[in-house]
């Protein structure tokens, strides 16, 4: 047998439970089939995963109550044993990593390659909450002449998150992991285009330790699901990673009970090519942060912008690359590129081949769907682009790379400041005063010089303009979730202002 089948087969038996009883919501501890269901299907070839429970504005309402009642001892636990049992969900995410990334191929179509590494990377992600979860209410003593004023973090109280399809499983980790240090508690509304995993990850917390109600799980469309979980007065803050339509909807449903939100939303991120840059390494940073992940994810590097001294050499050797690109199932461990997500976002991406090639743009190449059964896009390479294009300045989320020259610093600043969004940049040069100057005057929440995107936790990450706003990581999580509280203790018998006398 070969790896693909030996992969199919264990695949096959990770799947047999949900296939069989279906994914279920959970609500304070207690399984829920919801008002009706709804079938996740595989975009490898659109065959049947599971029957879905599909939730509402009722059941949004009962898993609300839920973390309201489970709040307050949740937020009065020890922080010592809120992290032990942090520490345990991150064991059981590594024992069951395998199990986690097959079900994530099935569920997205992204490739076995990053779905295992994206399964620890989950656990990290508890881990390092865990281990911040003991100092998350320390705050600041600002002792004045009269006063000795400190300062402490409170829990903010029950929180709405809302995740996307793409790697739903590390970016379910990513928001929750920090809500349950903090001491929130927590309903999630997973995508409904990749819902599996997110069942598995609130089973693993349960049966880690985590106390009913604490974590609450319902399925749903953004219509009613959605909506109900950001308008309900029980949740006080609403996290959420997608669109950035999606965000503006959110902030608009939210504004009647004045919900905190943390958004992390699209992007049409700039790799800036300087003429004096180690253009190997940057060729290969440039393919993987566009190619990777199939092009389904929010940091990629969808811009290239190229100086025009070197444009015609790496744009050659760039194109070599792409047409070298292994697209195939994304079980198979030599998969580069599996299928996209689902049939309509395949037609979307497809779209842009049109639009480019209307816009003057050159197919370099690929540019079609794949035939067959799936949703499988060949990976994509557009040149003869510039900047007012819409596929340099909308976000196609795919396996698909527009490269645009530029002259000099100026041109480089310009064009990669010249769009809706500012999540991300990537600059390479060997000039160290450049690389200072570029990245004082872009747009963009996060910058990696010489570098592809490399994820420190403690760092804060978020963007800029449309691509959202707030910062996950580290502390910053915790300014999210928590709410400061200051408390000023007389140190004197200073003398109070006396009225009425």
């Amino acid at each position: 047998m070969s790896e693909l089948d030996l992969n199919l087969t264990r695949a096959a038996a990770y799947l047999k439970p949900f296939a069989e009883k279906g994914v279920l919501n959970r609500i304070g501890g207690k399984d829920s089939a919801g008002v009706a269901s709804f079938q996740t299907t595989s975009p490898v070839d659109g065959g049947f995963l599971a029957n879905v429970a599909r939730g509402d504005a009722a059941e949004i309402d009962r898993a609300a109550k839920a973390a309201k009642a489970a709040f307050p001892a949740w937020r009065d636990m020890d922080a010592r044993e809120r992290k032990a049992i942090l520490h345990r969900v991150a064991d059981a995410i590594v024992a069951r990593a395998e199990e986690i990334a097959f079900l994530e191929c099935l569920d997205t179509g992204q490739a076995l390659r990053f779905m295992g590494k994206a399964a620890l990377r989950g656990a990290e992600n508890f881990r390092y909450f865990a281990d911040l979860a003991p100092s998350a209410r320390d705050g600041q003593s600002l002792p004045s002449a009269t006063l000795m004023n400190v300062t402490t973090r409170v829990p903010i109280g029950p929180i709405g998150v809302i995740t996307p399809w793409n790697t739903p499983f590390m970016l379910s980790t990513w928001k929750i992991a920090p809500a349950l240090a903090a001491g929130c508690t927590v309903v999630h509304k997973p995508a409904e285009l990749s819902p599996i995993t997110a069942r598995l990850l609130v089973e693993i917390a349960e049966e880690a330790g985590l106390p009913p109600g604490v974590w609450n799980l319902v399925n749903g469309f953004g219509e009613d699901a959605g909506r109900s979980l950001t308008e309900h007065p029980d949740i006080k803050a609403i996290a959420f990673v997608g669109e950035s339509r999606t965000g503006s909807m959110i902030m608009k449903q939210g504004a009647d009970t004045l919900k905190r939100v943390h958004f992390e939303l699209g992007g049409k991120n700039p790799c800036i090519v300087f003429d004096d840059a180690d253009l190997d390494r940057a060729l290969d940073a440039a393919i993987f942060m566009i190619y990777s992940l199939n092009g389904e994810r929010c940091t990629s590097s969808s811009r290239l912008l190229v100086q025009s001294s070197i444009h015609h050499d790496f744009v050659a050797r760039l194109a070599e690359r792409v047409k070298t690109l292994k697209v195939g199932h994304p079980l198979d461990p030599k998969t580069e590129i599996g299928p996209l997500i689902a049939p309509e976002h395949v037609a979307k991406v497809c779209s842009y081949f049109d639009i480019a090639r209307s816009d003057g743009a050159t197919v370099h190449v690929g540019g079609a769907k794949l035939d067959g059964p799936g949703c499988y896009v060949q990976p994509t390479l557009f040149t003869g682009a510039t900047q007012d294009m819409r596929i340099a300045n909308e976000e196609i989320f795919g396996p698909v790379l527009t490269v645009i020259p530029f002259s000099d610093t100026d041109d480089a600043i310009a064009k990669a400041n010249a769009v809706e969004y500012g999540l991300t940049a990537y600059v390479w040069t060997n000039d160290i005063t450049r690389a200072l100057q570029v990245t004082e005057r872009l747009e963009a929440g996060m910058m990696w010089v010489n570098s592809e995107n490399v994820r420190h936790l403690p760092t804060p990450f978020g963007g800029v303009k449309a691509s959202g706003m707030g910062r996950d990581g580290g502390e910053w999580s915790f300014e999210f979730y928590m709410e400061q509280k200051h408390i000023g203790f007389a140190t004197g018998r200073h003398e109070i202002p006396r009225l009425g006398v």
